[in-house]
């Protein structure tokens, strides 16, 4: 296999220490000439696990001295040192700790169980399923209620479910390192109370008071497929300590105004605001919001004006000083996690890199694999992989072209195994083959959209299509009324052609639909969708064609309008700052999802809180005498009503919506003091709560957004233009034998057109280009490449170290047990 040829460019960049690696080869190649020194330190290593070497590494079920090469012999130890290899990459992949790895071969029937796409799919649907009982449950959405007994059985279905992954983690983790994982534990307890209180149910056919339904959303971020929503809920708990801080101050202070405004304010009659300490308190934290502003103010303000400084100090102070204080730390706090976080991935992963290879190398042969080996462990780690792309990603893995991998090389293993390979298309354009008028047609079309002046024509015709949309718009709401625009068409027989309007926006759209058809006959259709802002424009374009047809076919006016509008978009194109900001968005989104879906579980938590404590309340006509008895007026007269008394808590949609309601704080409290007149003022702990915490999540969002956009701008300044490095390309030629090798697994081509395509090349080789796309980790490893050169130096030496005193520690006790039984030996000879 080695004597096969190759070529390859790649054009991506692995992170490794060459330096370190030269010494590490000259070092071990000087011990490999004395052969006695190297096996007498092996044989003292291997009595020891990888815990012996690797602190937070578990006690292995395979020996560092791996199976020899003969596979008859050994096929099933081999076998399973591929398994628990490829155990070890997945754990260093999802960020798992090493001390929760299977202990035992026994053990890996329960671990292989849990982890694989059926369970994972399993255990999504019932937290899922857990998760809408809420809507069935009492009090139900109307028309989603259901018995007791049948919600209660399916809960304890899955329940019974979710029991069966702790059964199976107990298993493969053993019941110490179990009750060690914080988020096992944590999931045990809650689904013991769960399962208690669903019996309960079950059997007194009835529901009772059950706050504890808010803890669902656990077995939810425990599931495989929401390790985003892990990780930032972990970002949320690293980042609480500071923020901590920040509200207690900001508390502390808000207290001392309240103790201040109660004896500046008290003796005002008319001022409610201010009667009590708790009231005072109450009335500056909505301050603190600004909703209730500048209603709190003028009660006092009436008596005397001086009394504003009090209120303008206090804004300042908290709303524009503290509050933005506040979202300061959190984000310096989050950029400092988010790099720690990356440098610790990058550890980790080299660790799992590690503890693989080790599992996947001879004795004859411990510093290099060889791709049977290699080979052996994809068909664990990327079971869905050919022979074909398994030899192409060990290809891009050997650097230096000798047929094995070391140690540095295979630490690569997480950025080759992504690439998807496909057979690389020619780089020459598409048309080159043609001859003739053709050839210059096309070569003419490349030219014009390559060339500089055809953008600054492009962007022109954007900023003025923007410029007559607006005046199309004002003309339009201006003259006529939305409602009979159509209909006052049809009256005076006027139709598009007829229409300035129309025809104005016929030809601009038509001028979008010859951009992009030049675009895609001079770059060609691969290369002209491989562009994310050409395939922005090719939809913008699509739906522009479809605002047209819509006008044809007498659509309503506002959809039109809608589509018309999309065309606004191609705006973004106009300023680099708007790219980065678009492109900063591009590169979010995945991440925001998870994002998002915390804030969900969030406004699951306080919704089922919600319902269990303030359902059932009539808020219709309360708060009698109070600030805010109108908004809760109810009368005949439609008109005269408030219409606060629909923001309640009876069921778990309207719950929901509430809680939005109470997230973008315009007028929250007013259905805070509905609840405090009708329930319980102890009811604004809720709300008050519940905006404390919101503002947290919502600080960490703008922190996240923050620290996104400024590393894309950092990026750009040191690195370059990041929208040119959204992927990942690897070339790698295989020859004639490659080929054959290779086609005994199933390829993308046929065996025949593989070898026509290599006997049609000069080089004899077929070239397979294999793409991904660069991850926020890619980019970090570009952008902090000196510092993860460091990092990696610094974790070697350390490693290096703790080998030098493990070994010093060993041949110490070999010398004290053979001092132990000479010493035995003369008394034995003495006595005799």
């Amino acid at each position: 296999m080695s004597e096969v040829g190759s070529s390859r460019s790649i054009e991506n960049e692995f992170y490794s220490l060459e330096e370190s690696t030269s010494s590490d080869r000259l070092q071990l190649e000087t011990s490999a000439e004395n052969e006695k020194p190297l096996t007498n330190n092996y044989q003292l290593m291997k009595r020891y696990s990888t815990a012996s070497i690797f602190d937070d590494a578990p006690l292995g079920y395979a020996e560092l001295e791996t199976p020899e090469e003969n596979p008859s012999e050994s096929t099933d130890q081999w076998d399973m040192n591929y398994h628990e290899a490829s155990i070890y990459l997945e754990e260093g992949e999802n960020n798992d700790k090493f001390t929760f790895h299977p202990r035992s071969r026994d053990a890996l029937p329960a671990y292989n169980l849990v982890h694989n796409q059926v369970f994972y799919c399993l255990d999504l649907f019932a937290a899922i399923a857990l998760l809408s009982l809420a809507l069935t449950e009492k009090p139900a959405v109307p028309g989603f209620a259901v018995p007791e007994w049948i919600h209660a059985s399916i809960e304890l279905l899955c329940l019974l479910l979710m029991c069966v992954e702790l059964v199976m983690k107990v298993r493969w983790m053993g019941s110490q390192a179990f009750f060690h994982h914080k988020r096992s534990v944590i999931k045990l307890v809650v689904l013991v109370i769960m399962i208690i209180e669903a019996v309960v149910v079950l059997g007194r056919q009835t529901s009772h008071f059950r706050v504890t339904r808010a803890l669902r959303p656990v077995f939810l971020i425990d599931n495989h497929y929401c390790k985003g929503i892990r990780r930032v809920i972990r970002q949320i708990i690293q980042s609480l300590p500071p923020i901590l801080d920040m509200l207690s101050l900001l508390l502390f202070f808000m207290l001392i105004f309240s103790v201040l405004g109660f004896y500046l304010f008290r003796s005002v009659y008319e001022d409610t605001y201010f009667s009590s300490l708790q009231e005072s308190f109450v009335s500056l934290f909505v301050l603190l919001t600004t909703a209730n502003f500048p209603d709190v103010m003028m009660p006092s303000y009436a008596m005397s004006k001086w009394s504003s400084l009090f209120f303008i100090i206090f804004i300042i102070i908290h709303v524009y000083f503290l509050m933005n204080l506040m979202l300061a730390v959190v984000y310096e706090t989050f950029t400092r996690i988010e790099k720690d976080k990356f440098r610790k991935l990058l550890l980790h992963r080299r660790k799992a890199c590690q503890l693989a290879f080790r599992l996947l190398v001879t004795k004859n042969s411990p510093l290099e694999m060889s791709f049977r080996h290699f080979e052996g462990l994809m068909k664990y780690f990327k079971p869905r992989n050919s022979k074909l792309d398994n030899y192409l990603m060990f290809k891009t893995l050997d650097m230096k072209k000798t047929g094995y991998l070391t140690m540095n090389e295979f630490l690569n293993v997480f950025e080759a195994s992504p690439l998807k390979w496909k057979p690389k298309r020619q780089d020459d354009l598409w048309f080159m083959h043609l001859k003739g008028i053709p050839l210059k047609i096309f070569t003419g079309i490349n030219k014009l959209v390559s060339h500089q002046t055809t953008d600054l024509i492009i962007n022109a015709v954007v900023a003025i299509n923007g410029v007559w949309q607006i005046m199309e718009a004002s003309e339009v709401f201006g003259s006529q009324k939305r409602d009979t625009y159509y209909e006052e068409c049809d009256a005076v027989s006027c139709n598009t052609s007829e229409d300035i309007y129309g025809w104005v926006s016929i030809a601009f759209v038509t001028f979008y639909t010859v951009e992009v058809s030049l675009k895609i006959m001079g770059l060609g259709f691969f290369e002209y969708f491989g562009s994310r802002w050409n395939r922005f424009d090719f939809g913008v374009t699509l739906m522009a064609i479809a605002g047209l047809i819509a006008e044809q076919f007498r659509f309503p006016f506002s959809y039109v309008t809608i589509l018309r509008t999309l065309r606004l978009l191609r705006l973004f194109k106009l300023k680099k700052r708007y790219r980065d900001v678009l492109g900063t968005l591009f590169i979010i989104l995945p991440r925001f999802l998870s994002v998002a879906l915390v804030l969900v579980i969030l406004y699951y938590f306080f919704g089922i809180i919600g319902m269990e404590v303030l359902s059932g309340y009539n808020l219709v006509n309360c708060c009698k005498n109070t600030t805010v008895e109108q908004f809760y007026r109810f009368d005949n007269d439609s008109s005269l009503d408030g219409y606060y008394y629909l923001n309640n808590f009876d069921d778990f949609v309207t719950s929901q919506i509430t809680l939005f309601e109470l997230m973008v704080v315009n007028n929250w409290f007013i259905i805070m003091n509905g609840y405090a007149s009708v329930a319980t003022e102890w009811s604004r702990l809720y709300f008050m709560s519940f905006y404390i915490v919101t503002m947290v999540v919502i600080n960490i969002v703008v922190a996240f957004v923050l620290e996104a956009f400024l590393f894309r701008i950092q990026y750009k300044r040191v690195m370059g233009d990041m929208d040119k490095e959204t992927l990942v390309r690897v070339d790698v030629g295989l020859n004639q034998r490659e080929i054959e090798f290779c086609h005994a697994s199933k390829t993308y081509l046929s065996k025949v057109q593989l070898m026509t395509l290599a006997n049609d090349q000069v080089s004899e080789n077929v070239v397979f280009r294999g793409t991904r796309t660069r991850t926020k980790f890619s980019f970090s490893l570009k952008m902090y490449g000196e510092e993860v050169k460091k990092w990696l130096k610094d974790a070697e030496n350390e490693e290096r170290h703790q080998r030098e005193l493990l070994l010093n520690q060993l041949q110490q006790e070999q010398l004290t047990q053979t001092s132990i039984t000479d010493e035995y030996l003369h008394d034995r000879t003495f006595t005799v």
